[in-house]
C-alpha cells in the first residue's frame, strides 16, 4: 500500500467542509502512522447533554464523526455529563444556570438513542467524563487549574466581553476548558472535533496532552450550521432548527423552506452524497437542466429517510405535495400555454411574455426582491430555465400567478 497516497485521500474526505484544522501536515502524519501500524486513530468529540435533543447543527460533527468511522477508525461519543453540570460558558454572556445530575444523565440517554440515527452503534465507543473527571480530587483539581493563567482565560473572547463590561464570571466556568482538555488527555485523543466556537477548549485540550508527555490532538473545526432563517446558528431558542427528532411530515417540509443557496451548505455539511456529485448538481442548477425545487426535494428526502426510513420520507414527500398545491393557489386558477422553440425557456423571458412583467430587467429586479416563485419555490437564480413539456405554477408578488404549460 502507498501510505502517503492513502492518507492523501482519507484528507480528501476529512477535509469536506471544515472550517480550521490544526493543523494539516500533523493530521497526515497520524494517518500514515495509523496506515503503517493498522492502529485506528482515536477520533473524540464531546456533546454536553443541556437539552433533551439534538438538531441537525449537532449532527454537522456527528457526519464528521461517521466520515472518520467509514475510514476505519476508532470513535469517541464522548457525553459530557460531569462538564454538563458546569455548563459551557461558550459565547454565553452571563453564567449559565446549572444542571442537575438527574437533568443531565436524562437528557444523555435521548443523546445515545439519537445519534446511532448516524452512527453504527457496533463500532462506536461512547463514554462519559463523569468516569475520570469524578475521580479527580482537590488536589488534582489545583494541578489542573494551576496549567493555566487567568489572562490566558481572558484571551477567550467571551469571557473577555464579560470582563470588561463588568459582568460577573464564576470561577467555576474557568474550569470548564480545563477539564474539556482534560478528557483529551484520559482518553488519549488523537483528533478531537468541535464547532468554531470551541477553538479555545480544543486547543487547551493539545496543551494539556503536551504537559503529560503524549503527542498533542490534531484539532479539526466544523462550521456552525445557521438556521432556516439562513442567518442565525441553529437553535432551539430561536426556533430555526430541525430537530432530528422532529416527525418525518415536519422534518421534510422544515428543509424544504430554506433557501436555494442555503441548500448548497446543507448538503455540504449534511449530505452522504459526494462532493463531485454535489458540485455536478449546483452546475446542473445554475444551467436550468435542474430545477432547484427537485434539487431541495433529493437533500429533503435523503435527511428524511436518515432519521426515520425511506417509507416515511416517501410519505412525507407526498403529503408536502399535497399540500404544496393547495398553498396560495385559487380554485380558479389561469391556465396559460406557451409554445417554447427549443428545449426550454429562460423564466426571465417567460415572465415577460405571459405579461407578468414588462421586461426582463424587471423580471430580474423581482427575482432579486424574493417575490418570484415557481412550485412555491422561491427563485432566487435569475439565469434559470424551464423545460419544455412541463407544467409550472409561476407566481410573481401577491396577485399575479397561473399554470403555464410549456408545449
Amino acid at each position: 500500500m502507498d501510505f502517503e497516497k492513502e492518507a492523501l485521500k482519507q484528507l480528501d474526505v476529512i477535509k469536506r467542509g471544515i472550517a480550521e484544522l490544526i493543523d494539516e501536515k500533523e493530521l497526515k502524519e497520524k494517518i500514515v502512522d495509523s496506515l503503517k501500524n493498522k492502529k485506528p486513530l482515536r477520533i473524540k468529540a464531546g456533546f454536553d447533554p443541556t437539552a433533551p435533543d439534538l438538531h441537525l447543527g449537532h449532527t454537522v460533527l456527528i457526519q464528521k464523526l461517521k466520515q472518520f468511522q467509514d475510514l476505519g477508525h476508532d470513535v469517541y461519543f464522548l457525553i459530557g455529563d460531569f462538564t454538563g453540570m458546569i455548563g459551557d460558558p461558550t459565547g454565553k454572556s452571563e453564567t449559565r444556570k446549572a444542571l442537575t445530575k438527574e437533568e443531565v444523565e436524562k437528557n444523555a440517554e435521548t443523546y445515545k438513542s439519537q445519534i446511532f440515527k448516524i452512527l453504527d452503534k457496533e463500532k462506536t465507543k461512547v463514554v462519559y467524563n463523569s468516569q475520570w473527571c469524578s475521580k479527580l480530587s482537590a488536589s488534582d483539581l489545583i494541578k489542573l487549574a494551576a496549567s493555566m493563567t487567568v489572562a490566558r482565560m481572558l484571551e477567550r473572547d467571551d469571557f473577555s466581553k464579560r470582563f470588561n463590561s463588568n459582568k460577573p464570571i464564576s470561577i467555576h466556568e474557568f474550569l470548564y476548558p480545563l477539564i474539556q482538555g482534560y478528557d483529551s488527555v484520559a482518553l488519549q485523543a488523537d483528533v478531537e472535533l468541535g464547532g468554531t466556537d470551541q477553538k479555545f477548549n480544543l486547543l487547551v485540550g493539545r496543551e494539556l496532552q503536551k504537559r503529560e508527555g503524549q503527542r498533542p490532538q490534531s484539532v479539526l473545526m466544523m462550521p456552525i450550521l445557521e438556521g432556516l432563517d439562513g442567518v442565525n446558528k441553529m437553535s432551539k431558542s430561536l426556533g430555526n432548527y430541525v430537530g432530528i427528532t422532529d416527525e418525518p411530515n415536519d422534518m421534510y417540509g422544515k428543509i424544504m423552506s430554506i433557501s436555494d443557496e442555503l441548500m448548497w451548505r446543507y448538503y455540504e455539511l449534511l449530505s452522504d452524497r459526494h462532493m463531485d456529485e454535489i458540485k455536478q448538481m449546483k452546475i446542473d442548477v445554475e444551467s436550468g437542466s435542474l430545477h432547484p425545487k427537485k434539487a431541495k426535494e433529493m437533500l429533503a428526502f435523503e435527511i428524511t429517510a436518515r432519521f426515520h426510513d425511506e417509507d416515511k420520507a416517501k410519505a412525507a414527500a407526498k403529503y408536502f405535495e399535497e399540500m404544496f398545491k393547495k398553498k396560495d393557489i385559487p380554485n380558479d386558477l389561469k391556465e396559460i400555454d406557451y409554445d417554447v422553440e427549443n428545449d426550454s425557456v429562460w423564466l426571465c423571458q417567460l415572465l415577460k411574455d405571459i405579461s407578468f412583467v414588462k421586461s426582463t430587467s424587471e423580471a430580474r429586479r423581482m427575482i432579486k426582491s424574493n417575490a418570484v416563485s415557481v412550485d412555491s419555490a422561491k427563485i432566487t437564480d435569475e439565469s434559470i430555465n424551464l423545460d419544455k413539456g412541463k407544467s409550472y405554477i409561476i407566481k410573481v408578488g401577491k396577485k399575479k400567478i397561473a399554470k403555464v404549460n410549456l408545449v
